[in-house]
């Protein structure tokens, strides 16, 4: 499998869209927070760097931004709406709010078709969607302009000779209708990368990891018969078989019958050794009262450390705990604008006792491409 295709987010509600895109083209990407420390960044040896959009102003205070190196990492780095102002303002460029602010379906008329809108040819008028306050007035010094529109004289701009694109629309929106062809044009045709990234090989590649940080020990698994878990619980399962006991905690906030299908499912049918522990009574008379859903998120999380780490301390042979956790479970606990803004907390993220330092915490399914990866097993219902 090629390197990565690195995101960085600004905020974006369009980050994780764009991961998608990118995988949808057989390319594995990952996303990581903008504030990343350029050396964890190069250590990752990408095969190309995308700024993602994002809410906020270059102008404002404490706008999100990204450490300059990485337009030095000798990689193609493609700049998408604010990604594309940010990188304009860091090089020497000037960006101003705009007179007009566009928001929504737009057409952008191509000067010089490299990057991202080499398959166009000059003079071609395409249909992209805009969702931007601010825009590019003055570009940096080895830039061109690639496409403008009626509002953005740098729609599309250009730094052939560093490999840096930056685009003012968004091409991982439906709206843009040839934006996965445009995707393909900057990571295939413009920075090399090999399209070679399947569920498959993901998996393969888990399995193998999993077994090497594993070895002879045993795992535990917390494990809810959703997407997340049931996908992590499955590819553990592949690596290292009936050392993974898998502890299915019945909060009593489920689906009528929906314990009874999770054991069904992964204990008799697929034959994972589950423990099933009833605590309802104690999820219920914690809750008794409340009202305030992030209140009762934050009982409901509590809770289930308490119930999962007593339940599995009686399991003494394992030393690892599986936690699979999903990029939706990440940016919805922490969006990355700058500081830290929580949408919402999340069980997910820091939900097991990864503090007791007993535990080898086993994350190698971080950042699933869930729904990809579940595809990989037949079999598994995720989602009861």
């Amino acid at each position: 499998m090629s390197s990565p295709v690195i995101i960085l987010d600004f905020g974006s509600q369009y980050t994780q869209l764009i991961a998608r895109r990118v995988r949808e083209l057989q390319i594995y990407c990952e996303i990581q927070p903008c504030t990343m420390e350029l050396d964890a960044l190069r250590a990752l040896e990408p095969a190309a760097v995308i700024l993602s959009g994002g809410p906020a102003s270059v102008f404002a205070d404490g706008s999100p931004t990204v450490d300059k190196g990485v337009f030095e990492l000798g990689v193609p780095v493609l700049g998408i709406c604010y990604g594309m102002q940010l990188t304009c303002h860091l090089l020497g460029g000037r960006v101003e709010a705009a007179t007009e602010r566009e928001y929504g379906p737009a057409t952008i008329h191509v000067d010089k078709p490299v990057g991202l809108l080499a398959a166009f040819e000059a003079g071609a008028d395409v249909d992209v969607w805009m969702s931007h306050g601010d825009r590019v007035a003055a570009l940096p010094e080895g830039f061109h302009v690639v496409a403008k529109s009626s509002n953005s004289p740098f729609a599309a701009v250009a730094d052939e000779a560093r490999r840096i694109y930056g685009v003012q629309f968004h091409p991982e929106v439906v709206h843009t209708p040839r934006g996965v062809e445009m995707l393909r044009a900057f990571l295939v045709d413009t920075a090399g990368v090999t399209a070679d990234w399947t569920p498959g090989n993901f998996v393969e590649q888990s399995v193998a990891a999993i077994q090497q940080q594993v070895g002879e020990g045993a795992a535990i698994c917390g494990l809810s018969g959703g997407v997340d878990s049931s996908v992590a619980a499955m590819l553990v399962h592949k690596a290292i078989g009936d050392r993974l006991t898998c502890i299915f905690v019945d909060n009593g906030l489920l689906r009528k019958d929906e314990g009874k299908k999770v054991m069904e499912m992964f204990a008799d049918n697929l034959h994972l050794k589950v423990i099933h522990v009833d605590a309802s009574a104690e999820f219920l008379g914690a809750l008794e009262g409340v009202s305030d859903p992030e209140t009762k998120r934050k009982i409901i999380g509590k809770v289930f450390i308490d119930v999962f780490d007593r339940e599995a301390k009686k399991i003494t042979d394992a030393k690892h705990l599986v936690q699979g956790t999903l990029y939706p479970d990440v940016i919805e606990s922490v969006s990355f604008k700058g500081p830290s803004a929580v949408i919402k907390s999340h069980h997910n993220v820091g939900g097991l006792p990864e503090q007791d330092p007993s535990w080898r915490l086993l994350e190698k399914v971080l950042y699933l491409a869930s729904m990809a990866a579940a595809a990989s097993f037949p079999g598994v219902e995720t989602g009861l």
